[in-house]
């Protein structure tokens, strides 16, 4: 299938990272619909708020939250406001997490491959090798 294709995938994030270099200082709002696997928060979501969220998210970006949105590398990074005591966290989106990009309600960007699982990274490649415990706290 097409969509496992890793060429093809890498052609799919670089045209999220286009498309969004070209929203973020053109429009005043937008929406993003991700994939939850390894986005990251920080500081890290409250417990009754993680746990509301889905495998799939919704950001809508637009006053605050656009006016902090960024690329860096292969990510888009914004602040964001979470739950009814609006916790404020900075997220950090993979490129290759974001299923649609939508202005209103009109697709932008679609991008099925985002739904695919993907591979866990290692943190620390070092710490796989069971004989480097010893060096680990």
């Amino acid at each position: 299938m097409i969509i496992e294709n890793k060429t093809f995938q890498e052609i799919k994030t670089k045209h999220a990272k286009e498309l969004l270099e070209f929203l973020i200082p053109n429009v005043e709002e937008f929406s993003i619909i991700c994939n939850l696997q390894n986005i990251t928060f920080s500081p890290n979501l409250p417990e009754h708020i993680q746990k509301e969220l889905k495998d799939i998210i919704v950001f809508v970006l637009a006053n605050y939250t656009l006016s902090t949105a960024k690329i860096e590398g292969e990510y888009l990074i914004f602040e964001a406001g979470f739950g009814e005591e609006n916790f404020g966290s900075i997220v950090k989106v993979p490129l290759e997490n974001i299923i649609q990009i939508l202005e209103d309600e009109t697709p932008l960007f679609v991008n099925v491959a985002a739904t695919l699982k993907k591979e866990e990274k290692a943190k620390n490649p070092f710490a796989l090798n069971p004989r480097n415990q010893k060096f680990m706290n």
